[in-house]
């Protein structure tokens, strides 16, 4: 009886939390729109809001100014590149917060800005539309 509970105990504990599920959807959402070379729906997963806030070289507020940033850095499909998240690390923070730690890789042609990766840190806020990014710091 003890190794049945000790089993049902740790597949359970192996189960991505819907907040962890939820967070991770958009993060793979993104990844495959910025892949396409959509812009726009990988902002999707930002918050439409004057207070999201992505932490870079510079210190950038307001989903708008974050869009027109993505916009001028990568202004082709081809200097967007090819994205690729890894050791993604979700911290579900209460019901409406989570924290995400990953890396980011971009393979893209020397003449296109060559390779380029980091890490970043993300705040996630449940929003009556989903989970959506609030503060982004990427470097």
């Amino acid at each position: 009886m003890f190794l049945l509970s000790l089993a049902a105990l740790l597949t359970l504990h192996g189960q991505p939390t819907p907040a962890e599920a939820g967070v991770r959807a958009v993060i793979e959402a993104q990844q495959a729109a910025w892949n396409r070379g959509d812009v726009e729906a990988f902002m999707s997963g930002y918050e439409a809001s004057d207070s999201t806030t992505f932490v870079g070289a510079t210190i950038t507020r307001g989903y708008r100014q974050v869009l027109d940033n993505y916009h001028r850095r990568y202004p082709t499909k081809e200097r967007m590149g090819h994205l690729m998240f890894s050791g993604i690390e979700v911290m579900p923070l209460g019901a409406e917060y989570a924290s995400v730690i990953g890396k980011w890789h971009l393979d893209r042609p020397q003449e296109a800005g060559g390779e380029a990766g980091g890490i970043f840190t993300l705040l996630f806020r449940k929003t009556p539309s989903g989970w959506k990014i609030i503060l982004d710091h990427t470097s």
